[in-house]
């Protein structure tokens, strides 16, 4: 599994085409997300469907890691929008299949 205690996890909204190697998607990560892909911060990417591939540098390289779900989808953001940052809660229920996309939103009232 792959260690994200120290580093910042981003999510791209929408559809990515999963033929996309190290290249295609650094080139995505500098150019349509704005971020820097040699951050050493985890880049998700999805079909929406049943796979999702995790770009990072580590100290010398970029890896790439990807996961196939044999069965069921990986939750993902519905808009198309913007990147999002993840919490390392949020990762692991993405990982776990839970839908936190569409948790009820935080409410602030100014006046009871």
């Amino acid at each position: 599994m792959l260690n994200v205690e120290n580093c910042r996890i981003y999510i791209r909204p929408g559809k990515t085409d999963m033929r996309k190697a190290i290249n295609g998607l650094s080139a995505m990560v500098s150019n349509s997300m704005n971020l820097n892909p040699l951050a050493g911060d985890l880049f998700l990417f999805s079909n929406r469907r049943n796979s999702m591939k995790v770009l990072y540098w580590d100290r010398n390289g970029y890896c790439l890691w990807q996961k196939r779900l044999e069965k069921h989808r990986f939750p993902w953001p519905k808009s198309d929008d913007e990147v999002l940052e993840l919490t390392k809660q949020e990762w692991e229920w993405l990982l776990a299949g839970i839908n936190f996309f569409d948790a009820h939103e935080t409410l602030v009232f100014s006046q009871p």
